[in-house]
């Protein structure tokens, strides 16, 4: 089965609480793994990616706020598990 990078991460949940949600969390993981798969090698090249390729995101995700700054990008990303976002690509053929 195939899915979409926004069906096949849905499943994982916001470490954040509800005053800190900004940004979709399903943005922040979309944006992150485009750029990381595109060559991004730190959260201010993922931020960086973000700005010059905000219109060809909103594709998929709706980034209602924007891009997320870099430091915000990093701390939502380090507190997902590590397994969490292994499981979702073990798990699901992935398709953009």
């Amino acid at each position: 089965m195939s899915l979409s990078l926004v069906e096949s991460f849905s499943s994982i949940e916001d470490p954040r609480v509800e005053r800190h949600k900004l940004h979709k969390l399903i943005d922040i993981i979309v944006l992150t793994i485009c750029a990381v798969v595109s060559g991004s090698d730190g959260w201010e090249s993922i931020a960086q990616f973000g700005e010059e390729k905000e219109d060809w995101l909103r594709q998929w995700v709706a980034l209602e706020n924007g891009i997320p700054s870099y430091d915000f990008i990093a701390c939502v990303m380090v507190r997902i598990p590590a397994s969490k976002i292994t499981d979702c690509v073990r798990f699901h053929h992935v398709v953009p």
